[in-house]
């Protein structure tokens, strides 16, 4: 009880309305959007990258695979290795590192340098993932904490919309390098505003690896890490693919292309506040509108998407489901095991990480093998899987954080 009574005191002390609290949800924010911006940065620059290193394109693609497996593995190690520090203190150290990880890359002189980079920002990327995922609850008043956690996660689906593009477009207008030292100076200014605006965070409880796992065996968490797997698998299997499969469907331009795209991207921002309000409530009845939506979506893409104003439509609509993944299936897991936040966050942020890589794969072999539409009907019906679990599974009681 005096633990609960000692957080519930930082609650009542940040929480005062429009005044500090936001602020620190804001910043926390922005660091899940810096964190997200810097594993996805080598997507638009891989070209340049692999020119500069000597190296093909697919090998500059490890870039991006080496950081999403450092973060699935590191974010359920890194949390009881946190034991009893301040958060406010690990968030900082772990945005030192993230700032670091993106000046090597920056300078990094040859491919084996860049790869400890990535590794290095995958760490970062990781834990505070896992940290930030469950701080809400801690910055503002009860009746705050779903659209607190929805901005958060805002953080995830602003980093598609701007933080790639914006990275792609500095490597444009100067070079690659510019735009990872860019970002690590967007992740030192994120790591003052950490420094300044979040209260004293002491740990909750002392975490150790075999609780984590542990966890994972509760069924209602273990019910929340399937459907985290199935649509993460699912959406990235059919959207690491979308570009040539909008080429080969609708017909699509390069430059209609990216207007699409850009429709998906404001579209998954707006799911995301909209399922955020929407979780808070009912979990279940949020993720079955998101699989059901999003099994449909895409596996209708094939069939419906033969012009483009179908095709965005449809991404449109994608995107908006999709953009409710990450903030719903989150206040699953943290209503799931209320006491134990930071590490279902800790589970939630190594299966999501490896379910992407794990999308990527599955997609590059279905499409390898049967071609892209079969791959669009792959990812819905794993979406289709999620719905079946999502119906089927153990739920939380309710929404209530």
């Amino acid at each position: 009880m005096a633990q609960t009574e000692k957080i519930a005191g930082v609650v009542a002390e940040t929480g005062r309305p429009g005044a500090r609290g936001w602020l620190a949800v804001a910043a926390v924010a922005g660091a899940t959007f810096t964190v997200v911006t810097s594993e996805m940065l080598p997507v638009g620059l891989l070209t340049p990258i692999g020119d500069a290193l000597n190296v093909t394109e697919g090998t500059a693609g490890l870039t991006l695979t080496v950081t999403g497996l450092v973060g699935a593995v590191s974010a359920p190690l890194l949390t009881p290795a946190f034991g009893r520090f301040d958060r406010r203190l690990v968030l900082c150290v772990l945005m030192a590192v993230l700032t670091f990880g993106n000046l090597l890359a920056a300078w990094a002189p040859g491919f084996g340098v860049m790869i400890a980079a990535r590794v290095l920002v995958g760490v970062g990327m990781g834990g505070v993932w896992s940290i930030a995922a469950g701080l809400a609850v801690r910055l503002v008043p009860g009746k705050s904490v779903a659209p607190a956690t929805s901005l958060v996660f805002s953080g995830i689906a602003v980093a598609s919309v701007l933080g790639v593009p914006a990275g792609t477009y500095i490597g444009e207008l100067a070079d690659w390098r510019t735009a990872f030292l860019t970002l690590a100076g967007l992740a030192l200014v994120v790591l003052v505003a950490l420094a300044v605006l979040l209260p004293a965070l002491p740990a909750e409880q002392d975490i150790r690896v075999a609780g984590v796992m542990r966890l994972a065996g509760n069924p209602r968490v273990a019910t929340g890490l399937a459907v985290v797997a199935l649509l993460v698998t699912g959406h990235f299997a059919a959207y690491t693919y979308v570009r040539p499969a909008l080429e080969e469907i609708s017909g699509a331009s390069a430059a209609a292309i990216g207007t699409l795209l850009l429709v998906y991207g404001v579209a998954g921002v707006l799911g995301n506040f909209a399922a955020g309000s929407s979780a808070g409530r009912s979990p279940r009845r949020t993720l079955v509108a998101i699989s059901l939506v999003l099994a449909a979506t895409i596996g209708l893409l094939p069939l419906l998407g033969g012009s483009v104003m179908t095709a965005a439509a449809l991404l449109a609509v994608w995107g908006l489901s999709y953009g409710g993944v990450s903030v719903s299936t989150q206040t699953w897991l943290l209503t799931a095991a209320p006491r134990a936040r930071e590490a279902a966050s800790s589970l939630f942020v190594g299966v999501f990480n490896g379910a992407i890589a794990l999308g990527a794969l599955v997609g590059g072999l279905v499409a390898d093998g049967a071609g892209l539409e079969p791959v669009m009907w792959t990812g819905g019906a794993l979406a289709a899987g999620a719905l079946a679990v999502t119906a089927l599974g153990r739920a939380p009681e309710s929404g209530r954080l």
